[in-house]
Order: structure tokens, then C-alpha cells, then sequence
């Protein structure tokens, strides 16, 4: 097996408020080889942005990482200088922020800021990276005419297509993206997620997909992880996954998922809420919902552990 491109080793990213301290990400562990795809998918709550925040250390000032590795290349993340990390984001690793409106400057125009990672990181000129732009403009589906417009002017779809061309104007070798398509309606969520998996094929790029929506991670993802309370807590191949989740957490979210084929049938919810981190439940933290629970669920935690090829997952009843 090759050397991973990203390797998350115990990875606990906590937030420390007046109320207590949240365990928003608690021991998490993966790995992402080069040209790869890795859903992370769970319910809101569960710590996906925050571990997709603490990669590239983009955290706000009640966060910080508390222990584990993150490393890149063999570089480790977490102990980086903020200088290092300056030429990694961007340039190496990319992401594609949640909120399309909120990731642009609603006062500079758009082709400038997609130039500006080109001119900050390649050291070319600015003429070289409006050309440059042209062609991502191009690349992702937009009229390179609208350089000059403003992000106001752009419809929620072509404001994210603006985004995703930022997160490749440098070529990197990862970009995350989370919930890239959260907002848009059903026929342009498709479209972007159609640009995103086009963009990695033609590109080479590796991807970490968050998103709590399983037809999306069906579609474009090689390996899933699927977090509940700040835990990884079933991690496969993704038709291992999706054909036979071994936790009650995964199959409740699979059992909820809409079907289009087949025969008419009720979708089935999952009662109750995740927990508090700030006082997460003893045990495992999906005991206090699941229909399986056991006394030893209460008391005592699961640990991720292999139950097949590449399939583990943390429940005493896999």
C-alpha cells in the first residue's frame, strides 16, 4: 500500500466555553490515499466541520486541538508554524467553505479573489492569473465575462461554482469540502456535485466529502467514516457500508434515507437527539438512542475494531 496523502492519528479538537468543555471531536482516526475520495457523514452536531476545520488548523479562538497528529505528506499539521501552514492552505490543501455567500467578499469582485490565491502562492504575475482565472471561470461552467461582477450578482449555485474554482486555482492535491451543495435546490445540488466528481477525475485530486446526506456520499465517495458525538463509529468501503452497516447508528441513518425504486414504504426515524458534549453519556454515546443496547453499552465504551476487510466499526454487536 502507498504512503497516505493524510493520516489523522487520535485527533481530539475540543471548544472551550463558559458553560464546560465540548468534545467535539474525541480520538478520531483515518487515512486518505492519493486520488481518493472519503465521505464523513452523521447527523449535525457530530463534529464533522470541526474536523474538517482542525486539518488546516482554521479553527476559531474557543477551539483548539488537544492532542493526536495530523499529517500531510508526513508533514505533521498540528505542530506546523503558522507560516507553513500558510503555504499549505490553498496551495496543497483547499477547502470549500459551507456557506458560498459567506466564503466571498461581498465588496471585491470575484475574478480578483479567485486570482489572489494564484498571485499570493505561484508568485506570478497579475496578468498571468486573470488568465489563469479565465479558465477556471471556463472549467467550472461560468461566463469568464462575469470576472468583474460582484458576489450579490450571482445566483446560490454560480456563487459556489465561484468557490470551487477558488479551491483549484492552485492545483492542490486535497480539497475538503463541506456540505458543499448545502441551500441549493434539488437540480443544482446535482450539478455541483456532478462539476465536483468531473473536477477530481480530470484533476487527480483527493477529496474529503462531509455531508449528512448518504445519496451524495453514495455517489462520489470511496471510503465512508460515519461520526456520532465527536466519534468515528463505523468506517468502510462505501458499498460495504451502505449494503451491510454493521452499527445501529449507521443503519438508522441508511433506514431513513428516501428510496425511489422499489415498493411504497414508511421511512423510519431515529428518536431522541445527539448528546450534550459538554457532559457526554458514560459508555457508548449512542446507547441512551439504540434499540440494541445492552447494560455493557452503559458502562463501557466500544472501540473501533476491524469485523472484515477495511470494515470496523465500534459496537460490541457488529
Amino acid at each position: 500500500m502507498s504512503e497516505p496523502l493524510l493520516r489523522v492519528d487520535n485527533l481530539r479538537t475540543y471548544y472551550f466555553t463558559k458553560d464546560g468543555t465540548t468534545t467535539a471531536v474525541d480520538g478520531v482516526s483515518f487515512q486518505l490515499l492519493e486520488g481518493q475520495t472519503l465521505g464523513i457523514t452523521g447527523e449535525s452536531g457530530c463534529g464533522k466541520s470541526t474536523l474538517a476545520h482542525s486539518v488546516l488548523r482554521l479553527l476559531p479562538r474557543s477551539a483548539r486541538v488537544v492532542s493526536g497528529t495530523i499529517s500531510y505528506k508526513g508533514l505533521d499539521l498540528v505542530s506546523a508554524s503558522e507560516a507553513k501552514l500558510r503555504e499549505i492552505r490553498w496551495r496543497r490543501i483547499s477547502l470549500i467553505f459551507q456557506a458560498a455567500m459567506n466564503a466571498l467578499n461581498p465588496v471585491r469582485r470575484v475574478g480578483e479573489q479567485v486570482s489572489e490565491a494564484i498571485v499570493y502562492h505561484e508568485k506570478t504575475t497579475r496578468g498571468e492569473a486573470r488568465r489563469r482565472t479565465k479558465r477556471l471561470f471556463e472549467m467550472v461552467g461560468l461566463d469568464s465575462a462575469r470576472m468583474k461582477d460582484y458576489p450579490h450578482e450571482f445566483s446560490g449555485g454560480m456563487r459556489q461554482r465561484i468557490v470551487i474554482a477558488m479551491a483549484i486555482a492552485c492545483e492542490p492535491d486535497l480539497i475538503i469540502a463541506d456540505e458543499p451543495a448545502t441551500a441549493l435546490d434539488v437540480l443544482v445540488q446535482a450539478q455541483i456535485l456532478d462539476l465536483l466528481d468531473s473536477l477530481k477525475r480530470e484533476l487527480k485530486i483527493s477529496m474529503i466529502l462531509i455531508t449528512h446526506d448518504l445519496s451524495v456520499v453514495k455517489e462520489l465517495s470511496d471510503f465512508v467514516a460515519v461520526m456520532y458525538a465527536g466519534k468515528v463509529v463505523e468506517y468502510a468501503p462505501v458499498n460495504s457500508i451502505l449494503n451491510n452497516p454493521h452499527h445501529p447508528y449507521t443503519r438508522a441513518l441508511i433506514q431513513a434515507l428516501p428510496q425511489i425504486s422499489g415498493g411504497r414504504h414508511s421511512l423510519k426515524s431515529l428518536a431522541g437527539s445527539p448528546p450534550n458534549l459538554i457532559h457526554p453519556p458514560p459508555g457508548c454515546r449512542f446507547h441512551p438512542r439504540c434499540p440494541l443496547v445492552m447494560d455493557r453499552c452503559k458502562v463501557e465504551e466500544p472501540l473501533l475494531a476491524e469485523h472484515g476487510t477495511d470494515h470496523r466499526s465500534a459496537c460490541f454487536l457488529p
